[in-house]
């Protein structure tokens, strides 16, 4: 017979196992016209590149909680930044001074090139770009933006306008942004050839504007676009391009940035260009709601004409994990380890695109990678259904990927950046295994 204490750890185990489960059925009740059936997964513990299910089944996050969670769930040394701080202060306003905050700011500016010095903290990525562009309209005196086709920059009231896909636009007023071609070297029409898409960058200032223009936004890798890469040569086109207009050049870094690219620790290091705004956000914080703008001094002072503050932006617990999230990248060395695994994931998955017809294109840098799915490589027929299939299997042997792209048929691989090899190895063999019994 079961003694008393047997019996009541086994009424306790059912107990949460009802409540997990009715937990879980409410949020997928809650957001079933938003969630497709791959995401039903209700995960209560992460550790490092694991993530765990309500009944502690393990699962090897290949998402990173959409390219955020930088250097690994439940880090040891960011968990206790954030509880010392916690414990502290958790709270001060910009009202007052707090050393958390300054020291963050000032190892955050030191990562950035040339005269990007001053530090503005948000809570997360459409924030950061809401206050970017509105900076870059208050400092030229011109309204419009250019921003390119198939980009993310957030949902607020201006990002939308930024953003070009209408899968993420609501019908509210958006106005005063021009979409520039993409430049795809995948789908676009002139293919890897960067100076031909610059030129419809001048056309449009040319014909859509009065000849100047407030500022030009983009991501150095599309990431809800679908992990696109932009043609070589592009960026540094454009940024002259821009610039003649009287325009700033604001580099979106809410997913690249922070080594994740591996080659460089931002996005727009490996063209060449220095912008006159950065921002970012997700990775800065590993799962901490903290975003950044930083620009320079001049640029910056634009917003002492009125008073500009955020109430949790930069708090001393957030700009604590953050800083965290700084020494341990360097400490770990995970720009290497992303450059290192990622060459070698992106090696492994290219064999599968040899090996399978399914997979159209394979792309990214770093531990930013991309799978496009396709029916017939020649049309580039997007394999909708397909994807959501291999998805779900994958899921079943314990792999989670995400899925983007204007199409919703691009596996995005952004792991933490403690991936290791094996976790690769793994990674494909699964995505080989599931892609041989189509």
């Amino acid at each position: 017979m079961m003694n008393k204490a047997a019996a009541a750890a086994a009424a306790t185990m059912a107990k949460t196992a009802i409540r997990r489960s009715t937990v879980k059925t409410r949020l997928v009740s809650t957001y079933a016209d938003v969630l497709s059936p791959e995401y039903d997964l209700n995960v209560v513990d992460g550790r490092m590149q694991y993530l765990y299910d309500e009944n502690g089944r393990r699962y090897l996050d290949a998402f990173g909680g959409i390219a955020t969670v930088s250097c690994g769930h439940c880090h040891p040394d960011i968990v206790d930044a954030i509880v010392k701080q916690t414990q502290r202060i958790q709270h001060s306003t910009i009202l007052y001074l707090n050393s958390a905050i300054a020291d963050f700011a000032e190892a955050l500016a030191s990562k950035l090139p040339g005269d990007l010095k001053v530090v503005f903290f948000t809570n997360s990525g459409t924030e950061a770009n809401e206050l970017a562009l509105m900076m870059a309209k208050l400092y030229t005196g011109c309204q419009d933006i250019i921003s390119l086709r198939n980009a993310y920059h957030g949902n607020a009231a201006g990002t939308m306008g930024a953003t070009a896909q209408c899968n993420w636009k609501f019908n509210v007023v958006q106005t005063g942004v021009h979409h520039a071609m993409n430049p795809d070297p995948y789908r676009g029409l002139f293919g890897a050839d960067g100076e031909k898409y610059a030129k419809d960058v001048q056309d449009l200032i040319d014909f859509g504007t009065s000849g100047h223009v407030a500022g030009f936004i983009c991501e150095a890798i599309q990431g809800v676009g679908g992990i696109v890469e932009l043609a070589p040569g592009y960026l540094s086109c454009v940024h002259d391009i821009v610039k003649k207009a009287g325009g700033l050049f604001i580099a979106d870094e809410v997913q690249a940035g922070f080594a994740r690219t591996g080659s460089h620790f931002w996005g727009f290091e490996s063209h060449g260009v220095v912008p006159d705004i950065v921002t970012m956000a997700k990775g800065i914080g590993n799962g901490i709601p903290l975003g950044a703008v930083v620009t320079t001094p001049e640029i910056a002072s634009v917003l002492s004409r009125r008073s500009y503050f955020n109430t949790f932006g930069g708090n001393p617990v957030c700009t604590s994990a953050g800083h965290a999230v700084l020494k341990v990248i360097e400490k770990e060395k995970l720009q290497e380890n992303a450059h290192l695994v990622g060459t070698y994931l992106k090696e492994r998955l290219t064999a599968l695109k040899d090996k399978y017809e399914l997979i159209g294109d394979v792309r990214g840098r770093g531990l930013m990678l991309g799978v496009e799915l396709v029916t017939d490589r020649q049309k580039k027929t997007p394999a909708k259904a397909e994807i959501l299939h291999v998805m779900d299997q994958m899921k079943e042997m314990g792999v989670l990927v995400g899925k983007g792209g204007f199409y919703g048929n691009v596996f995005r691989i952004t792991p933490p950046l403690c991936f290791t090899k094996e976790d690769a190895d793994y990674l494909a063999d699964v995505m080989d295994y599931v892609m041989a019994k189509m």
